[in-house]
């Protein structure tokens, strides 16, 4: 019997069948999903063990280690962090500043000079994706407690955070951050299902409410029947654009869905992209009494 993900698989492969220009120097074009239940397991699976640059989605393990070190005492999320455009990088240190319009974060940006919680960074660096917001909860949280969150949740050695935002010397130096559509998944799993290794219900029920309260919906989630509760990070740079969500349909299992594509499409295209895998995706499980027949 064949697969109900054959004709996504078909179309899929032949988005990535174009010759390849041998001197370019754009990446590979790749397309990855996962989707799975909230112990992991997947039910289908496209090239999801492909490395892709993590874009923003790198977010989503540095808020859970923001709050494992909150529940653990080590963090206040109402104690107030000094707001800067300047940071330091990971490779030695130089200082290299953040690029406002390139940010979606005006509210933050508004601080400079001046203080916002940790929990106020944590919801900006989610909700709407702040890279300045991210930057400051990199430097607060540690680069060390977002490796020990990929590490708990299982992760393979392709998915990294080595760096903050815009740190162009590390990343000169090949330091940089990278995910896989399974990891991706396997994160997102974890929060869903409480992971007590993670710290449980303390650490991941504020998590995903954070997640829950996602400005930039038109990946997953808009692939879906509306009116679907959703929990999201997306990321997205010229080339890049990704999107891993918990999906909890009324009457049905949880279950998530990541999908990470490098393909040369602008930010509108791309989004609209993802968007229409998360539809088949969902059709491939939902299918009409027709195409049950």
């Amino acid at each position: 019997m064949a697969s109900p993900f054959s004709d996504l698989d078909s179309r899929l492969d032949r988005a990535v069948a174009a010759p390849e220009d041998s001197g370019s120097s754009t990446p590979p074009t790749a397309v990855s999903v996962w989707l799975g239940d909230l112990d992991g397991r997947p039910r289908y699976e496209h090239d999801a063990l492909a490395a892709h640059y993590a874009a923003s989605t790198m977010k989503l393990p540095l808020v859970i280690a923001a709050f494992r070190r909150v529940v653990r005492g080590e963090l206040d999320l109402d104690a107030p962090v000094t707001v800067t455009g300047r940071f330091a990088s990971v490779l030695d240190g130089s200082p290299f500043d953040l690029d406002e319009s390139d940010d979606q974060d005006p509210s933050t940006w508004s601080a400079v000079g001046g203080t916002r919680t940790l929990r106020e960074l944590a919801e900006q660096a989610i909700t709407h994706s702040s890279n300045i917001a991210t930057n400051l909860l990199v430097d607060v949280v540690g680069l060390a407690e977002v490796a020990e969150v990929l590490r708990i949740v299982g992760c393979s050695p392709a998915t990294v955070v080595g760096r903050g935002i815009e740190d162009a010397a590390a990343r000169a130096a090949g330091i940089t951050n990278t995910v896989t559509a399974t990891d991706l998944g396997l994160v997102m799993a974890a929060v869903g299902r409480r992971d007590p290794a993670l710290g449980g219900e303390a650490v991941l029920a504020p998590v995903e409410e954070l997640l829950a309260r996602q400005t930039h919906v038109d990946q997953v989630p808009a692939g879906l029947p509306p009116g679907t509760a959703t929990a999201s990070k997306s990321g997205w740079i010229p080339g890049v654009s990704h999107d891993v969500a918990l999906v909890r349909p009324e009457g049905e299992e949880a279950f998530v869905l990541a999908v990470c594509t490098t393909i040369d499409l602008d930010e509108t295209e791309a989004a609209v992209y993802v968007a229409g895998i998360a539809r088949e995706v969902w059709r491939a499980e939902h299918p009409t009494e027709e195409e049950r027949a």
